[in-house]
């Protein structure tokens, strides 16, 4: 019963920061335009994590796109910047999105 226990403490460790960030996407509006796994008006967050898997710098990059917007990467619809998010959300935005698989 005891190792059940920490088991599922463990589990929910892993998957709280997971939820707490895709919490924050919804509370930034990103969720009008992606969702996880289809797309919307952008692409699905696990399409973002599959194109960028090997990119080093993903992160980074996505972090910057998310601050200042984008066009051109996914068609002809441009991602417009989103004001309403820092620099250190956008670090954790673009994280969780890399984490999807």
């Amino acid at each position: 019963m005891k190792r059940v226990l920490l088991t599922f403490a463990a589990l929910a460790a892993i998957a709280a920061p997971a939820m707490a960030d895709e919490a924050l996407a919804k509370s930034k509006n990103c969720m009008a335009c992606h969702a996880v796994d289809k797309k919307l008006v952008g692409p699905a967050y696990k399409d973002v994590a599959a194109k960028f898997a090997k990119d080093p710098g993903a992160v980074a990059m996505l972090a910057d796109r998310i601050q200042k917007g984008s066009s051109g990467v996914w068609g002809a619809v441009p991602m417009p910047p989103n004001a309403n998010v820092n620099a250190d959300e956008a670090k954790k935005l673009a994280t969780w999105v890399m984490s999807l698989k």
